[in-house]
């Protein structure tokens, strides 16, 4: 079992940045790749970027290659999403994901609870 809890959403201008965190409990983390997705008001679930389990593969929808980073620290059981550049279009509810590989389609073990950013024009 593994508990995810994602945080650092906010209310940010256009142009800003956030860092969101997903701390996930359970010894098996650094065993599962991680991914965000985001879901914005009437939208499906979508993907914006995964990390392998050892961190070393990393993958981003076109919408945010170049302006968000994924990274992971195993030692913490934390995955980090680094969103640079922000724009209106960004704004929706992120959540991260547990999968057992690093794959775009929203497959996953298990999901947080989400964390909302909005960005302001």
């Amino acid at each position: 079992q593994v508990q995810l809890v994602e945080s650092g959403g906010g209310l940010v201008q256009a142009g800003g940045s956030l860092r969101l965190s997903c701390a996930a409990s359970g010894r098996t983390f650094s065993s599962y790749a991680m991914g965000w997705f985001r879901q914005a008001p009437g939208k499906e679930r979508k993907f914006v970027a995964t990390i392998s389990w050892s961190g070393g593969s990393t993958y981003y929808a076109d919408s945010v290659k170049g302006r968000f980073t994924i990274s992971r620290d195993n030692a913490k059981n934390t995955v980090y999403l680094q969103m640079n550049s922000l724009k209106p279009e960004d704004t929706a509810v992120y959540y991260c994901a547990a999968q057992r590989s690093p794959v775009a389609t929203p497959q996953a073990d298990y999901w947080g609870q989400g964390t909302q950013v909005t960005v302001s024009s």
